[in-house]
């Protein structure tokens, strides 16, 4: 009878996935993750073959690995940014579970490949770093315990998170990854400070890590021989420091040209933690300006979508994602140029590295899920009804 005097009802057609998808995501941000990606490419030409020299390996052996471990970033980037805000933290919950109990186990089942921190899950013909995936998966978690402590007799939240923040910092210190520590601590500090935390906790917090920093200082061989470094008058010429600083003098505005850098002859980790050094001497300043650009671009486009969104939960993560991908970016390079001390931290889809390569994708499609347009994230929807 309904259809008779109405007319038959629509029928509603689902949107595909793919179109709503393009449609939605944030382009700026992919472009710039992309342009990233090729310039590691094209770095890792130049920085890697000497490396793969010296271990006997054929002139393009790490390029390929990136070309492969980037490529599959890039997957896992696109995946991820297709996920709905709840999926996101249902997997970030699982990934965050079994990474924490991996990070607890690197003392007993972990090796160091030599370089004097246990960081590495050796596989035989892989290695894994689980610290590097344990950072996208606690900042989602630890946003939501945060955002779920604002809701009527919502649990303590703020309490939990920080506990498991300095759970998963006390654990990345003994192997020793002071570096890592501190990203998690730093990421944790900001969605708190996002939620509103007291200024007296702020200050305590700053006072905490100033004692943290003279303790380790005074009881880490390792921690203190790169502080004594960062500040002696001059910079050893013989020191990785050293070796890198000289390179980015040399190479100017314009650069020595493709391949003729000899930094990457010198230093043992050009192809990973000193890449921004390469790029400075092989290309120029004008390079370096370039991927400081990009790495801007992210984070400027990121925040201000997050602006405009009114879920308390997605702005936390997003937040703290980008803010955590920025600040290891900044570290990566501020090392090179000697603005702070060695770290052993790689720079975001430029430096080599299958662990952070990877994780870096997730994090990133985990931004862009979190920063697609929604017809209800808008604050001035709600703002309009004051």
């Amino acid at each position: 009878m309904t259809e008779m005097v109405h007319g038959p009802l629509p029928v509603e057609v689902p949107d595909p996935i793919l179109p709503r998808w393009w449609r939605t995501v944030d382009r700026w941000t992919m472009a710039s993750v992309l342009f990233l990606f090729i310039f590691g490419l094209i770095l890792a030409l130049a920085a890697s073959p000497p490396l793969a020299q010296r271990n006997g390996l054929t002139a393009f052996h790490y390029v390929e690995r990136q070309a492969i471990f980037g490529s599959m970033a890039l997957i896992a980037m696109i995946i991820t940014s297709m996920m709905s805000p709840s999926t996101v933290r249902r997997w970030a919950t699982v990934a965050f579970v079994v990474t924490l109990l991996a990070v607890v186990m690197l003392p007993i089942f972990g090796t160091d490949f030599g370089k004097g921190a246990t960081r590495w899950y050796s596989l035989g013909f892989i290695s894994m770093q689980p610290s590097e995936f344990i950072k996208p998966a606690f900042v989602v978690f630890a946003a939501w315990l945060i955002s779920a402590s604002s809701e009527p007799n919502g649990p303590p939240g703020r309490l939990l998170s920080f506990g498991f923040a300095v759970t998963i910092a006390v654990f990345l210190a003994l192997q020793p990854d002071f570096g890592q520590a501190s990203l998690i601590l730093f990421a944790w500090g900001v969605m708190y400070f996002c939620a509103g935390a007291p200024f007296l906790f702020i200050i305590s917090m700053g006072a905490a890590t100033v004692f943290v920093g003279f303790v380790a200082y005074k009881n880490s061989e390792h921690f203190a021989r790169r502080i004594d470094g960062y500040m002696l008058a001059d910079v050893d010429p013989t020191t990785q420091l050293g070796y890198a600083a000289n390179a980015i003098r040399e190479g100017g505005l314009f650069g020595v040209g493709a391949g003729e850098g000899s930094v990457k002859w010198s230093l043992p980790d050009a192809h990973t933690d000193f890449i921004i050094a390469v790029a400075a001497e092989e290309y120029g300043v004008l390079m370096v300006l370039v991927i400081l650009g990009l790495f801007a671009v992210i984070v400027l486009r990121t925040l201000t979508r997050l602006m405009i969104e009114r879920d308390l939960f997605v702005r936390l993560a997003g937040t703290g994602l980008v803010a955590m991908f920025g600040v290891q970016a900044m570290i990566n390079m501020g090392v090179a140029v000697r603005l702070l001390p060695a770290k052993g931290m790689t720079l975001p889809f430029v430096s080599y590295g299958g662990s952070s390569l990877i994780a870096g994708g997730i994090a990133l499609g985990m931004i862009l899920a979190f920063t697609r347009s929604r017809p209800q994230g808008a604050l001035t929807s709600v703002m309009r009804g004051y």
